[in-house]
């Protein structure tokens, strides 16, 4: 079983990323085990504690996992500035054991990008989103293509995170996200050397 350290900005991204990992070790054949080190407290509290994570590691405290994620929302910063950020606290240890999972703009964005599988959890599909920094847009875009589908959201469209990465056509959604492709190419490579 392969172990994944799991640093996350909140709540959405654990939901998602988890399905999404989930899905891809199946499919892959592999066994995966996640701990989650931080869900809550954004961007700022994902880097102090894969800071303080990765100091333990380096001075011999605690075992190394097989893979460190970190994922964040690229916000405003733009996802090569958020990766060199994120790889200024990494740079001591080898490039693939960290990767990253860096949504531009939003996570809620990538709940959006499959209208397909969007409409096969909800009975319809959603407009495709377009791509500008705008806080809490793809939150409302979110809330509101599910409501349009006649259903309530109760977590804000999170509780449906799960289902909706479980029917995505992985191939054809990377065609139409760069930072969502990066970040499939990088797992399921990942995932396929350590079938071998």
């Amino acid at each position: 079983m392969r172990e994944i350290a799991a640093f996350v900005e909140d709540h959405a991204h654990q939901e998602f990323l988890h399905a999404l990992l989930n899905r891809i070790s199946l499919e892959q054949g592999i066994e995966i085990k996640i701990e989650w080190r931080n869900v809550r407290r954004g961007y700022g509290a994902v880097i102090n504690e894969l800071r303080q994570y990765m100091r333990d590691l380096f001075r011999g405290r605690g075992g190394f996992p097989d893979l460190v994620l970190v994922a964040t929302d690229a916000n405003c910063k733009g996802l090569n500035q958020r990766l060199k950020e994120i790889a200024s606290v990494t740079s001591k240890f080898p490039q693939a054991f960290v990767i990253c999972a860096i949504p531009d703009p939003h996570i809620e964005r990538w709940m959006l990008i499959d209208s397909a599988a969007f409409k096969s959890v909800f009975g319809r599909g959603c407009l495709a989103p377009d791509q500008k920094c705008e806080k809490a847009r793809y939150k409302k875009m979110l809330i509101e293509s599910i409501r349009e589908a006649g259903v309530i959201p109760s977590l804000g469209g999170i509780e449906f995170a799960k289902d909706i990465a479980e029917n995505m056509d992985l191939d054809h959604i990377a065609r139409k996200d760069p930072s969502l492709n990066r970040f499939l190419q990088e797992i399921e490579s990942l995932f396929a050397g350590w079938k071998k």
